[in-house]
């Protein structure tokens, strides 16, 4: 008999004859199996709760085994140890698919703590995401692009036709209004969500609701830094609306910054090659070039490499030029002008770097490939300490 206990820390193996819903979430893809369609809420509620280090299933009669995915939500509980699911197909299937699985494991009562918990290098996050508030009350939290599907349950003791939810409060009166949807998840490791245990978090100088700033690893001042989501999404194309209203919040907070200190910042982004959106801002001082300076800089070396980099409207949205997915370069200026490119074969990784450290604007061509200019960590946290400092009077994060 299985206890719920504040001791208790999984299991060793699950055997379940059905799939558990959304186990094809992250990761690796199920392919013949779709997961949101078939499989049991149920079976993942208990995948959820008993933690199992090997879950199997067979019902679907395919083989199928996805990436481990971790039993604890980064960076806000302790760590525990990954799961894998492996499905098995029929025995003697005439398509020769997977139905033996042999391993060989030590019990988790006799592993040492430090080495259960450890980490496979492709972890993901956990694809049935519930909140150990959420998963006492039995409710599934949705994949991040899906609509809330709650259960519900007829209670007898109200009126005929009458629902409630299955945390027994009336749907009609909950007191509690709905909860904004959880950032996208990473499919594998990310340098740059920040829940990912490979952020350098000693970079974070800044941090919001749905973004970050970091400063930039060997960046080209030392007050250059990024505008992050917190959440994984890979461009600003693909940003919710929430994410951009914050977004702009920190550009403009960061333009006001930067003038107060003598200089105008330009922003780019390189969607091309990229996971993770990162937007760049470099500050470039006032002594040292005008705007019209940076924008011809960027127009003339665009030119000679054959990259064709169009002015766009300066309240036009990218959105409306690019296309989820679409590879593009922009640059937007301190007084809102934006040059845009649609990336279609290659693009040089450094195009915007290069621009910015040449003779015509920050004159510093040695520092145009970043990993010319990294320092040491005991640097970088000094200088990210000094930039919490002096961006502290402009942190409109303190005022929420």
């Amino acid at each position: 008999m299985l206890c719920s206990t504040s001791q208790f820390k999984g299991v060793d193996i699950l055997l379940t004859s059905p799939w558990p819903k959304y186990v094809g979430n992250f990761g690796n893809s199920s392919g013949e199996v779709d997961t949101k369609k078939c499989g049991s809420a149920l079976v993942s509620s208990l995948a959820t709760d008993l933690k199992p280090r090997y879950h199997f299933a067979a019902l679907e009669k395919t083989y199928y085994e996805r990436l481990p995915y971790r039993n604890h939500v980064v960076l806000q509980e302790n760590a525990q140890h990954a799961t894998r699911f492996i499905a098995l197909a029929n025995v003697g299937n005439p398509e020769k698919k997977k139905y033996l699985y042999a391993f060989s494991i030590v019990p988790m009562k006799v592993m040492d703590a430090a080495e259960l918990v450890k980490q496979p290098p492709d972890v993901t996050e956990n694809p049935y995401r519930k909140s150990g508030k959420e998963a006492s009350m039995g409710k599934q939290i949705p994949a991040p692009e899906e609509e809330s599907a709650c259960q519900f349950f007829f209670d007898l003791n109200e009126k005929q036709g009458r629902k409630r939810s299955s945390t027994g409060r009336d749907s009609k009166s909950s007191p509690h209004p709905k909860q904004p949807r959880k950032p996208p998840q990473p499919p594998g490791p990310c340098w740059f969500c920040l829940a990912s245990p490979e952020v350098e978090k000693h970079l974070v100088v800044n941090i919001g609701t749905h973004c970050y700033l970091a400063l930039a690893k060997g960046g080209l001042s030392d007050d250059h830094v990024l505008v992050l989501p917190i959440g994984h999404y890979q461009s600003v194309v693909e940003l919710s609306a929430e994410v951009v209203e914050e977004v702009e919040k920190y550009k403009a907070t960061l333009r006001r910054f930067f003038r107060s200190r003598g200089k105008r910042c330009v922003l780019f982004e390189r969607n091309y090659k990229s996971h993770h959106l990162q937007l760049q801002v470099i500050p470039v001082p006032f002594s040292c070039c005008s705007t019209d300076d940076i924008k011809d800089a960027f127009i003339t070396q665009a030119e000679q490499q054959q990259i064709e980099l169009l002015e766009i409207p300066e309240h036009a949205d990218i959105k409306q030029i690019a296309q989820p997915g679409a590879a593009y370069f922009y640059v937007e200026l301190d007084t809102g002008e934006k040059l845009f490119h649609r990336i279609k074969k290659n693009f040089p990784l450094q195009f915007g770097r290069e621009v910015l450290a040449s003779e015509a604007i920050l004159n510093i061509p040695d520092k145009s490939d970043w990993r010319h200019c990294q320092v040491s960590k005991e640097e970088e946290e000094m200088l990210a300490r000094r930039f919490r400092k002096d961006f502290e009077p402009f942190d409109f994060t303190l005022d929420d």
